[in-house]
């Protein structure tokens, strides 16, 4: 486990980081609903009369003066978009750094196989993923505690399941072109979140559209069906957990064969 003890301690910066910045963010918008409460029933009231706008993000369907309401549109802003963003960034970073920072040399003359390799990293990605998940669900249930309101645990919960479930699917994605790359970029990591984030604003918007929500894992962590529905979509986590496999699998076939500059 040498080499997953190693990926880890790389990216402990990055990960305090990301984890400190999605969690702050959280804590401050759970203790800004009890000022905002009262005003909230003309806001939601507000939103759901503006349209494609509303339809987009959901707003349509949610009340925001309740506490689920206000907090699955913020969670999917700020969790959503923020945790997509450091799991994409790690996943595709994470195989082509020792081409980047030109140790390759030193990682392939040991006696350690590729496929041992490409594991160890593969772990080492979920494990930020997951305690970064885990880190951010324990300090918005202390929040919403620590403001007084009651905690809606079933929505929460699923709602923080749907993101995590999400962010594994970019990992898997991002991890398999990782292989292919040899200098690593950050735009591919924001590049797939972003078309994929706007793939589900676009399938929100229009009915046309509406076969983009089998595509992009944003539409089974969508707040406002999450919350009404109070179950996560199978058939599009199922579709989501094969785009993750393939990305994996596509991942051991090309670097096990790739020629390591």
């Amino acid at each position: 486990m040498t080499i997953l003890k190693h990926e880890l301690r790389l990216g402990r910066k990055a990960w305090i980081i990301w984890s400190a910045s999605v969690s702050f963010l959280l804590i401050v918008t759970i203790f800004l609903f009890p000022e905002m409460k009262g005003e909230m029933d003309n806001i939601s009231s507000m939103f759901s009369d503006m349209g494609s706008f509303s339809a987009a993000f959901g707003m349509d369907k949610m009340n925001f003066g309740t506490l689920i309401g206000y907090y699955a549109v913020e969670c999917g802003n700020v969790l959503g978009l923020g945790g997509a963003f450091f799991a994409s960034l790690c996943a595709a970073a994470i195989l082509c750094r020792e081409e980047k920072e030109r140790t390759a040399e030193f990682l392939l003359t040991h006696p350690v196989s590729r496929v041992r390799i490409i594991s160890e990293k593969l772990m080492a990605v979920l494990i930020q993923v997951l305690a970064m998940n885990l880190i951010v669900y324990v300090l918005c249930i202390g929040s919403m505690a620590a403001v007084g309101e009651s905690i809606p645990w079933k929505e929460v919960s699923l709602l923080h399941l749907a993101f995590l479930i999400m962010q594994i699917e970019l990992c898997g994605i991002c991890f398999g072109i990782s292989a292919f790359m040899r200098k690593g970029s950050i735009g591919v990591g924001l590049g797939i979140t972003f078309i994929l984030y706007f793939m589900n604003l676009i399938s929100n918007i229009t009915e046309k559209a509406k076969g983009l929500k089998y595509i992009t894992p944003f539409a089974y962590c969508d707040g406002s069906t999450v919350v009404t529905d109070l179950k996560l979509d199978a058939a599009k986590i199922a579709i989501g957990m094969t785009f993750c496999a393939a990305g994996i699998a596509v991942a051991y076939l090309k670097y096990t064969k790739k020629d390591i500059r």
